[in-house]
């Protein structure tokens, strides 16, 4: 079992950054795959990126590629999710997911534990 709780969300304008954090109760931080979504107003939630259970393997959504970086310290029993060249459209409520499983997974229904949310609005 844990808990999830994110923050960093915020205003930001195009073309800015923000970092994302998911801070996670619990000893066993390490057993767990770790990802980031998003749904914006009247979408669908979508897979943002997601992270292996000790960090040496990341898989990103194609929308965020090469602005978004997740990364995990299992020390800290935190997930980051560090955001450039923010757009318009990565406007959402970002929430972050943990899962017992091997692999990093993609769909809403392959994580057990979520985070209430952060929100993101980009400004343009």
């Amino acid at each position: 079992q844990v808990q999830l709780v994110e923050s960093g969300g915020g205003l930001v304008q195009a073309g800015g950054s923000l970092r994302l954090s998911c801070a996670a109760s619990g000893r066993t931080f390490s057993s767990y795959v770790m990802a980031w979504f998003r749904q914006a107003p009247g979408k669908e939630r979508k897979f943002v990126a997601g992270i292996s259970l000790s960090g040496a393997r990341t898989y990103y959504a194609d929308f965020v590629k090469g602005r978004f970086t997740i990364s995990r310290d299992n020390v800290k029993n935190t997930v980051y999710l560090h955001m450039t060249s923010l757009k318009s459209e990565d406007t959402a409520v970002y929430y972050c997911a943990a899962d017992l499983r091997l692999d990093i997974a993609t769909r809403n229904n392959e994580y057990d534990y979520w985070g209430q949310g952060t929100q993101v609005t980009v400004s343009s």
